[in-house]
């Protein structure tokens, strides 16, 4: 049934497409009350207050309800065995919850690189959910630098991003930088003597 603003406004109803894409409200708004890295920790009454492991391990249980959602709909087994593993690591994460948040900030996710939709192959689907990137009509498709066959959607990718900082396929930590060789320095030789 149409509410008012859509009768006023003649909006008509449009056939919704089936979306697995579960629906993630409710853990931003639980990771916003332990993100202390961003804007939102600004916001708290107290700004020195870190997070406790219980309100990580509820996150993560947040993630891992979503992810159990898409195992019991996914009918392809390499799909299913991929979610089980994400699914087991998150319940290993939530036994043994951490001191703070090991994930990217949403600055990261800001800039990863977006995949045109012109360069989407017809097949090619997000690794989580399972959907075809194609199917969407404006598809919001991240490439993670670990390799270029890493695509996922944002909205699939970005919680898991968040929470573990890992790229869900190879587990390469995406925050971690290439450390710069040291160079010793040789000692410098004392010239004070040779001033005449």
């Amino acid at each position: 049934m149409a509410n008012p603003y859509e009768v006023e406004h003649n909006i008509k109803d449009k056939p919704k497409s089936r979306s697995q894409r579960p629906d993630m409200s409710s853990f931003f708004n639980q990771l916003n009350q332990i993100d202390t890295n961003s804007t939102s920790a600004r916001t708290h009454n107290n700004p020195n207050a870190v997070p406790t492991p219980v309100d990580i391990a509820a996150a993560e249980r947040l993630l891992q309800d979503q992810y159990t959602y898409l195992l019991q709909n996914s009918d392809n087994p390499n799909h299913r065995a991929f979610l089980e593993n994400l699914v087991s690591d998150v319940e290993t994460m939530i036994d043994d919850p951490p001191e703070k948040v090991a994930g990217v900030p949403q600055s990261y996710l800001d800039e990863l690189d977006r995949v045109p939709k012109k360069s989407l192959k017809k097949d090619d689907m997000c690794p989580i959910c399972a959907e075809k990137f194609l199917d969407d009509e404006f598809p919001l498709v991240v490439q993670l630098p670990c390799h270029k066959t890493h695509r996922f959607d944002l909205e699939c990718v970005g919680p898991w991003l968040r929470l573990q900082g890992t790229c869900p396929l190879d587990r390469k930590e995406l925050m971690k930088k290439k450390e710069v060789p040291k160079v010793e320095k040789e000692e410098e030789e004392d010239y004070d003597e040779m001033f005449a």
